[in-house]
């Protein structure tokens, strides 16, 4: 049993305001590159039914050039609560990208200021942003005054530890309309190394007076309840720890709701989750599905005897039918 403070009970008790939408759920699932499509989401929300889910990252240029959404934006009738989050530099893209966006059925609008990857950051996207806080200002304005939905961001705590800048960035997107700000505590410079500086995040929702969500190194209801403790955020947003284990935002709900913890899924569950999200993959992209499936695959495949065979046989597959086949042939076991 984790125990809860009195505090912590009593903040968990109410929804998530996220301006004018209320979310019945403090915890999120984060936007993840080739990962966070329609058929994770899928898995994710049968346990989870209430948190807000995000779609993967979505270039405002492409929208801006392609006469139809991109295949990443299309959201299904029952997926809310749903958010796009969007990436880019140029204020105006952005916005028509977010009118786009809302058209599509987005709940909210997030501006993704946080991803480290040399590709983003060297077009001013991304992380870049931190280093551009006019830009990213302007951004949130332009956004805000698009569309009727609110607009959150996503970022981290600097570019790297000489330019730790994140209590004045905080600041200024709060005051250009940021509905909510969800910190990844690491530096760009840090990328996925290293420890998450989750005291950063208490500084923040001391400053702030929209939510402040809490990202980095969830990878446990346990790790949920301590960083929630330590930082007085609003909620937490699950990265990393939900890959190959779509049970993890389910997990941490039902704990901060009622306090218990949920007897983890069996291997074979597991495994099960693993042939429905290859099925899904298979049924919702053909061939590049499949492709795609090797690293949701592999990720599943780990901590159980003959783990490690079995994901170099996955990571080679060519069909559908032959990776239900190993995994059938793994759950029999």
């Amino acid at each position: 049993m984790i125990s809860l403070s009195p505090t912590l009970k009593a903040k968990l008790s109410t929804p998530l305001k996220i301006g004018s939408v209320t979310i019945n759920s403090r915890v999120l699932q984060s936007p993840l590159s080739g990962v966070t499509d329609l058929v994770f989401r899928r898995l994710v929300r049968r346990y989870a039914p209430q948190s807000m889910l995000y779609t993967e990252m979505v270039s405002a240029k492409e929208i801006h050039h392609l006469q139809e959404l991109p295949k990443i934006m299309h959201i299904a009738a029952d997926e809310e609560p749903i958010s796009i989050q969007l990436f880019d530099c140029r204020p105006d893209f952005m916005a028509e990208a977010a009118r786009k966006a809302v058209a599509e059925g987005a709940n909210t609008i997030d501006i993704n200021m946080g991803c480290p990857v040399n590709k983003i950051t060297k077009k001013g996207g991304g992380s870049s942003l931190l280093r551009q806080p006019e830009v990213a200002e302007a951004i949130v304005r332009t956004v805000a005054e698009a569309v009727d939905v609110p607009v959150t961001l996503k970022t981290r705590i600097g570019w790297d530890e000489r330019e730790i800048n994140i209590l004045d960035f905080a600041r200024r997107m709060e005051d250009a309309g940021a509905a909510m700000l969800t910190l990844h505590a690491r530096t760009r410079a840090q990328g996925y190394n290293g420890t998450a500086k989750w005291s950063w995040i208490r500084k923040v929702k001391e400053i702030l007076t929209i939510p402040v969500i809490a990202n980095g190194d969830i990878f446990s209801p346990e790790a949920a309840v301590r960083c929630l403790e330590e930082t007085s955020a609003d909620g937490v947003m699950c990265s990393r720890g939900t890959l190959g284990y779509p049970f993890l935002v389910g997990e941490i709900d039902h704990l901060l709701k009622t306090g218990e913890t949920l007897p983890p899924p069996t291997l074979a569950t597991k495994l099960e989750c693993a042939q429905e999200h290859l099925q899904g993959l298979w049924e919702y992209k053909g061939k590049k599905g499949i492709m795609q499936s090797r690293k949701h695959m592999a990720w599943y495949c780990k901590g159980f005897p003959g783990a490690s065979e079995l994901r170099d046989k996955l990571s080679r597959i060519e069909n559908l039918e032959e990776g239900l086949e190993l995994l059938e042939s793994a759950i029999d076991k």
